[in-house]
């Protein structure tokens, strides 16, 4: 499902007053009429990610001769560790870190998929993408432009394990923590999913959004015709 997202405009005053309602002690929402909060099914409803399979567990132990080799071997390409891609001067592959855009760009720039690729490239796109997609989209940090060393050992891992991991699970997780630390006194960011939350907002609260999708029709290959689908479909 998540294929079928298109660009989501954050509304970030609506996920500050979510954030000034939650109560880390409960993760729970405090509205006037009760308490409300985002839960497993929601996240399967919204994104259609598995929430049931292999725990995902931090394997961020770097490897002895670096991320470099491990790229290299995995997406077929060197990651520059001088030439700096960001206003602080940091390298593409910074300390543990690896800029996700730059990934994105190189690899939209180096690889054309066509009937004739050969498989290890169309894997090698594949994994970016991957890469893309849970460390830019589903875990980002803060400014959204880095992913962790953790998401290169296990996207570079078998495919069907990929596959089994409880990725919904994972990403309500990101979520809740995110909740408890931005609604802390003086903090000012949030990292983690949380367009997923803005959808849960508009789903659960629907005078909070921009307008009721009862019937459209899927961006898919073959047109299906779904009524009162989820926001995430949108």
């Amino acid at each position: 499902m998540l294929r079928h997202f298109t660009r989501l405009d954050i509304d970030n005053d609506l996920l500050t007053a979510m954030a000034e309602r939650w109560r880390p002690e409960l993760h729970t929402f405090h509205f006037p009429e009760g308490e409300m909060t985002i839960t497993l099914k929601d996240v399967a409803i919204l994104t259609g990610l598995p929430i049931t399979g292999d725990a995902i567990i931090d394997s961020s132990k770097k490897p002895e001769d670096g991320w470099g080799p491990l790229i290299l071997e995995h997406l077929g390409f060197d990651m520059p560790t001088t030439t700096p891609v960001d206003d602080h001067g940091h390298p593409p592959l910074n300390a543990g870190q690896v800029s996700v855009a730059w990934l994105v760009d190189h690899i939209q720039m180096e690889v054309n998929i066509g009937p004739d690729t050969p498989e290890d490239q169309v894997e090698q796109y594949a994994r970016v993408y991957l890469i893309g997609l849970v460390g830019g989209f589903l875990f980002p940090d803060k400014s959204n432009r880095w992913t962790q060393g953790m998401w290169l050992n296990m996207l570079f891992g078998d495919w069907d394990e990929i596959g089994k991991k409880s990725w919904g699970s994972a990403v309500l997780a990101g979520i809740y923590r995110e909740l408890c630390t931005c609604s802390r006194l003086g903090a000012k960011q949030a990292g983690g999913a949380m367009f997923i939350l803005q959808l849960w907002a508009w789903e659960h609260l629907p005078f909070l959004a921009p307008r009721d999708p009862r019937e459209f029709w899927l961006p898919d290959d073959e047109l299906r015709f779904v009524a009162n689908p989820p926001y995430g479909f949108k």
